[in-house]
């Protein structure tokens, strides 16, 4: 069972000046993705962040997007969240497809040099979901630009 939203995570959020980052989030699941997507940028808008909202089909595509991205893209983020929802229903691939988008993001982690914040919710029904879209378990899509917000002062610093 997943513990209360972490409240002191809200403690000393930055706000990196000229600070860019990039949303990829997929369309499966789409009413939670877009709540978790509102939270996320309404803490980064208070951050004064630039944001840029990217869409993938759905959660397993979320690490190629992110690779893709910042092998392309004209200006690289100073930190990237992936937002999706993996529902396990009745489905057999619901440990396969977390465990695959977990190792995905954490090699981006260890490849890439800037951070890729984990915003995926894991859950076993859409009511765990919505527990964790601003319900009882806090805002995950807040606490990832907030989580993002601290990387990339911390990534600023070392720099």
């Amino acid at each position: 069972m997943a513990t209360k939203g972490n409240t002191s995570l809200n403690k000393g959020i930055p706000t990196p000046e000229d600070a860019f980052v990039v949303i990829i989030k997929t369309e499966w699941n789409s009413t939670i993705i877009n709540a978790l997507e509102k939270g996320a940028k309404k803490v980064l808008k208070a951050a004064t962040v630039s944001v840029k909202s990217l869409v993938v089909p759905g959660a397993f595509e979320l690490p190629f997007a992110v690779k893709q991205h910042y092998a392309y893209s004209k200006r690289t983020p100073d930190a990237y969240i992936v937002l999706g929802a993996v529902i396990q229903g009745d489905t057999p691939h619901f440990d396969y497809v977390c465990k695959g988008v977990t190792d995905g993001i954490m090699q981006l982690n260890l490849q890439i040099d800037v951070p890729v914040i984990f915003g995926v919710l894991t859950v076993l029904n859409e009511q765990q979901a919505i527990e964790r879209i601003g319900g009882i378990h806090g805002h995950k899509g807040e606490e990832a630009a907030i989580t993002a917000l601290k990387m990339i002062q911390l990534n600023r610093a070392i720099k």
